[in-house]
């Protein structure tokens, strides 16, 4: 079953009614990096260009805390593998509590839990860059077992590194892969030729254009067990039997040389194309850059074509594919493009809202998946609010399709402003709601302090998202608002609007306004697979 978890990776990886034992195919993760640097998601407008409209994505700076400490000890208490916890004890002597040191006690009981669900034959890719990939490296050889490290693939990231004055700019990342046994399944990878490489096939007849390539044993290959024998009048010790050369000749694929031998012609149209080594730098896996058109404004996004390549290499067909860093889910498209099954697992509900937005664009037809981890009812909705307030603006945010508020907002005229909803006046011109998200108790003076912000924001009109249920009064005051008139609207519509969680997430209430535009950068259609598989 395919779906998309809201949470701790950690705790729905270690959930047995989640992620049994050996369950899932591939694994591909792309976890932060600890970059010491805090990333935005740039929204976009209606144009294609960048938005004003920032929210913060997450940080990815780490620090020794009480947290930390508790998780790095529960983990060397518990954790089976005899050889990772003196691993993670020598690391510790060594970083001792530095940000890497804490950011390895995030890392390794995830890789740890990632390792136990893979199947037998399954695959694991780590994405990284210098800054802990050496760190890292160590961690997965103590998990998987040196012997199975498969490759440390280079992927060029950039076009364009940033000039630096006191080292090289910095162009490329690394990914790690990983098998749990020699049984895995992979799959060579081509990628389509160069202008250059096409350029070997000089040759041509009635079939089109070839190349020739040597059939004649040179230096010692002659010697391993190979005899001279006349083909055709010309002796030689061919690199194939007789039987084989008879066959090529029928097929009309031997190529006379000058000196009366024969070369194989390999032709253009059977070439499957250049096999991909472990340096990933040209061919159809190109850098992201901001003006791309599969850009949707997440800072750590990476290509389709990258994932694509992965898991048609290491997962199978009927295979599952896991992301437990989805971000802003192009593992989970990849794999609903080629037709695999995929679970995807991220911490921030900003995330989580992204990629069924970027799902629901790229897939339109017959596209269900489950959701777990986000609130249910009202009770759920309360326990997020106590947990974590800012994942509860967002995921209430959600429930009308509103963006967080730019970041740097909440100060001067935008106080208390949690959200923004757009929608079109014209063609070209866009008319804004404001929404404030309301987690404890709500009043009579939070409707006139709603108003000065519509004002002040110079809005069409105010939603507010609350917990509890308004006041009469504060109904009454809603009503008085009046309403307001969208240009292409033939409709009036409320100037204010109180929304509860708990009407909103049973169907009883609903937005009252213009449709609006969607809160993040649209996902292309992509074309419908062999079978386009049904998500339950």
């Amino acid at each position: 079953m395919n779906r998309l978890l809201f949470g701790d990776n950690l705790k729905w990886l270690r959930d047995p009614k989640v992620f049994a034992d050996g369950s899932v195919d591939l694994v591909y993760l792309d976890p932060p990096f600890n970059s010491n640097a805090n990333y935005n998601v740039l929204f976009k407008e209606a144009s294609g260009a960048a938005s004003e409209a920032q929210f913060h994505a997450f940080t990815d700076t780490w620090e020794w805390t009480a947290e930390v400490d508790a998780t790095y000890a529960e983990f060397i208490d518990t954790c089976a593998n005899v050889a990772v916890v003196e691993l993670a004890e020598a690391l510790k002597k060594f970083l001792k509590t530095s940000p890497m040191m804490a950011y390895l006690a995030m890392m390794a009981p995830r890789l740890v839990e990632l390792h136990r669900v893979l199947k037998p034959t399954g695959s694991l890719y780590l994405h990284c860059d210098p800054t802990a990939s050496h760190y890292l490296r160590m961690v997965l050889d103590g998990i998987f077992g040196a012997r199975n490290f498969r490759n440390e693939i280079i992927w060029k990231k950039t076009n364009s590194p940033k000039p630096q004055s006191r080292y090289f700019g910095e162009q490329h990342d690394v990914i790690f892969f990983y098998t749990r046994s020699d049984a895995a399944p992979f799959e060579k990878i081509y990628a389509p030729l160069t202008e250059k490489q096409a350029g070997v096939f000089s040759h041509a007849d009635e079939r089109g254009r070839f190349q020739t390539v040597n059939i004649i044993a040179a230096g010692l290959q002659k010697y391993e067990g190979r005899k001279e024998y006349e083909f055709r009048g010309v002796k030689k010790a061919w690199l194939y039997s007789k039987e084989k050369m008879a066959e090529l000749w029928e097929q009309g694929l031997l190529h006379p040389t000058p000196g009366g031998a024969y070369r194989k012609k390999i032709y253009l149209e059977d070439t499957a194309g250049s096999l991909v080594s472990d340096l990933w730098v040209n061919g159809d896996v190109k850098p992201m850059q901001g003006g791309s058109a599969e850009s949707l404004g997440y800072p750590t996004q990476k290509p389709v074509a990258l994932m694509e390549r992965i898991i048609t290499a290491s997962c199978p067909k009927d295979g599952v594919v896991l992301d437990p860093f989805c971000g802003c889910g192009t593992t989970v498209h990849a794999a609903q493009k080629l037709g695999r099954a995929w679970v995807g697992i991220d911490v921030t509900y900003l995330a989580i809202n992204l990629i069924k937005q970027r799902l629901r664009d790229a897939f339109p037809k017959g596209l269900k998946f489950e959701e777990k981890g986000q609130p249910e009812d009202a009770a759920g909705a309360r326990r997020l609010a106590e947990l974590d307030k800012f994942q509860f603006q967002h995921w209430a945010l959600s429930l009308v399709g509103a963006r967080p508020l730019r970041e740097g907002g909440g100060k001067g005229a935008d106080r208390g402003v949690d959200g923004l909803l757009y929608f079109y006046e014209s063609k070209d011109e866009r008319a804004k709601l404001i929404v404030q998200v309301k987690g404890g108790g709500v009043k009579r003076s939070d409707i006139a302090t709603l108003l000065g912000d519509v004002a002040n924001q110079q809005a069409a009109g105010g939603v507010l998202l609350t917990l509890e249920p308004p006041t009469k009064a504060m109904n009454k005051e809603v009503v008085d608002a009046g309403r307001y008139r969208a240009k292409l609207w033939p409709t009036e519509f409320p100037k204010l609007q109180i929304l509860t969680i708990a009407g909103l997430l049973d169907g009883s209430e609903r937005l009252n306004a213009p449709p609006s535009a969607s809160a993040f950068a649209r996902a292309e259609v992509e074309g419908t697979a062999e079978k386009q598989t049904e998500l339950l």
